[in-house]
């Protein structure tokens, strides 16, 4: 009898999951066998830890992640770090291919003057606190009165949301109270969003704007003077929905009077930040203004503006993260491919002619770049599955030497890795939604690596750690 082909999925996030449920519905005549490896103790990446707790209804796309890993055909090892405790070799002498969507989960590096002093922050580094991210430390600096976000996209407009609203609102979310005593003890007054570009070249999506406007005892604040559109950006309003509805929501916000809210979210736009002042912390931010040039981008006026600013978010995108044993594009941040074939550059310093390496695949961010919603994610996926099942068919796979399922277990076993399976991550959700049962709230997040897998580890140890103290 034909044994299945052996996939390994290195990451899963949605990009992860999404590549194992093509697979398994894939056309073919053959069987599959497909392995998920995670290194943090639960599964879902940026929707479980890079998606603002107040956003329930964007968290509910774990809902459908987790249908598909309950069918049961698709393995769950969490808590297993690619690099540490398996490494590439160790991967393909189990699996004929090896797919990598290991994300892009670290900031993007904006390169001005000061951006290293105390009190500069990258957005994803917050994002992970607020998220409770079990690698992060519990504590946050919250003592800036005047803060600058940098970027015009979603992500910093949840930074700035998270940072104005009043804590007690975020009560009814899974945030652990770590999060929210730290965000009940702010001393923020001012919150300053700074965009480089136009209104009509925002990348915020038109709900989350909208939301802002709602947030309790927060004032908008915009400018008119900011307000310029040219040809490029008409353009973009008469025949894009998503322009026309951002454009109209931000003018909407020019007619609102100040109510005398105890804290003020300004958006500013045309202004790119050129320097973060300052000695030893951040003491400002320098912005030169700027003006369209007809087709939608910017050009510098060299008129500046300093602005009093005690601590400076970046949210100028994500980045990725080079994993051991694999080529990787250190200006891109990803792992250099051809549409989904990892590329071996080893061998020729131009990717785009360099040969693949067998078996050997990318999906999601690190093989795109951190751009694109959930739907360029599915179809990500399913390029590189295709492009894996010809590569099959064609006999292009590597034989793995131990391809029978018991044999990866047995190797996790004989290396002591703890890891997590799927009957492991349901214990440690029923923990989190009992910690949250008695205070009216879906759940609230364990926050802790030890604490998420004493929950899990009572797949094994019926008798572990109490749920009372699972989110020390």
């Amino acid at each position: 009898m034909t044994r299945p082909l052996r996939v390994a999925i290195v990451g899963a996030g949605p990009a992860g999951i999404y590549a194992a449920d093509l697979l398994t519905k894939a056309e073919r005549d053959f069987d599959v066998s497909i392995d998920l490896f995670e290194r943090l103790p639960a599964p879902f990446g940026l929707v479980r830890y890079g998606v603002a707790p107040d956003h329930p209804r964007i968290k509910g796309i774990v809902n459908a992640l987790i249908k598909v890993l309950d069918r049961g055909d698709i393995r769950l090892f969490a808590n297993v770090e690619y690099g540490v405790d398996l490494l590439r070799e160790e991967l393909q002498g189990h699996y004929d291919a090896v797919i990598f969507s290991t994300g892009c989960f670290i900031d993007a590096r904006l390169d001005i003057p000061g951006i290293e002093l105390e009190g500069s922050y990258g957005a994803a580094e917050f994002v992970n606190w607020y998220d409770a991210h079990p690698d992060v430390p519990q504590t946050w600096p919250l003592d800036a009165e005047r803060v600058a976000v940098i970027g015009n996209g979603n992500v910093a407009l949840d930074v700035a949301r998270i940072l104005a609203k009043p804590a007690d609102d975020m009560l009814s979310t899974e945030i652990p109270d770590h999060v929210y005593q730290g965000l009940k003890n702010s001393r923020i007054t001012d919150v300053h969003v700074f965009g480089r570009r136009g209104p009509a070249q925002a990348k915020f999506t038109p709900l989350e704007l909208r939301e802002l406007g709602h947030v309790r005892d927060v004032d908008i604040i915009v400018y008119p003077e900011d307000f310029e559109f040219d040809d490029a950006s008409m353009t973009a309003i008469h025949s894009n929905n998503q322009t026309k509805q951002v454009t109209k929501t931000l003018t909407d916000f020019t007619l609102r009077e100040p109510t005398g809210a105890s804290r003020r979210l300004h958006l500013h736009f045309l202004h790119a930040p050129v320097a973060v002042l300052g000695e030893e912390r951040v003491e400002g931010l320098r912005t030169e203004r700027q003006e369209l040039d007809g087709s939608g981008g910017v050009t510098g006026t060299g008129e500046f503006v300093d602005w009093e600013i005690d601590a400076v978010y970046q949210a100028v995108g994500y980045f990725g993260t080079a994993l051991p044993q694999l080529p990787f594009d250190d200006r891109k941040g990803v792992i250099p491919n051809h549409e989904g074939r990892v590329a071996d550059t080893l061998s020729q310093s131009d990717a785009s002619e360099a040969p693949v390496l067998p078996g050997v695949y990318a999906t999601g961010w690190i093989k795109r770049g951190p751009v694109g919603l959930i739907g360029h994610t599915k179809g990500d996926a399913l390029e590189t599955i295709t492009h894996l099942i010809e590569d099959h068919l064609a006999g292009r796979l590597p034989a793995p030497e131990a391809p029978d399922e018991d044999a990866i277990v047995d190797l996790l076993s004989a290396k002591s890795v703890d890891f997590v399976d799927w009957e492991g991550y349901h214990l440690l959700e029923a923990a989190e939604r009992a910690l949250g049962e008695p205070h009216g709230r879906e759940r609230i997040k364990i926050a802790t690596r030890e604490a998420m897998l004493a929950e899990a580890r009572r797949a094994v140890h019926p008798a572990g750690s109490a749920i009372g103290s699972a989110a020390d």
